[in-house]
């Protein structure tokens, strides 16, 4: 897993991500976090999220996705459903969710450039170096990359 700090949105408009991923619950919030920054730059993505039934656990370890046309390249956003619920106390990140998604896409998207947030390590109170791991065994021999958010 690569690291560089900035801000995921940014760099994936400048050019730098061919795949950008972000966790979700399974509600079609998107109301917190990065989630939040996304719907707003990228409603398409939260369309698709829209399409989805609200609730349905089903999803764990899914995604949805919005093709975006950035500049003449296609960029792909990435709702990954790491999370059934986005309230409660404890951990709500679902492990075995999250190494299905990065395995999902790592079939879908092989070869392209991913970049992601720490996936269920925040609002979601999962452990990072757990996530970590299984987001590089998932992963492996993929270029996929860490942005540790800075607003440098």
């Amino acid at each position: 897993m690569k690291q560089v700090k900035g801000d995921l949105i940014k760099l994936a408009l400048a050019g730098e991500f061919d795949v950008i991923i972000h966790g979700c619950n399974c509600f079609c919030a998107m109301g917190a976090g990065i989630a939040r920054q996304i719907r707003a730059t990228f409603p398409q993505a939260y369309d698709a999220d829209c399409q989805t039934t609200p609730g349905d656990r089903s999803k764990l370890g899914t995604y949805t996705h919005a093709q975006i046309d950035n500049q003449g390249t296609s960029l792909f956003v990435v709702n990954g459903y790491t999370q059934y619920h986005y309230d409660g106390n404890g951990v709500l990140s679902d492990y075995d969710a999250i190494s299905a998604l990065f395995l999902a896409l790592g079939k879908e998207f092989t070869g392209k450039r991913f970049g992601y947030p720490k996936i269920g390590a925040g609002l979601a109170g999962g452990d990072w170096a757990v996530i970590s791991g299984l987001i590089d065994k998932a992963m492996d021999g993929e270029d996929h990359t860490l942005v540790e958010f800075s607003r440098e």
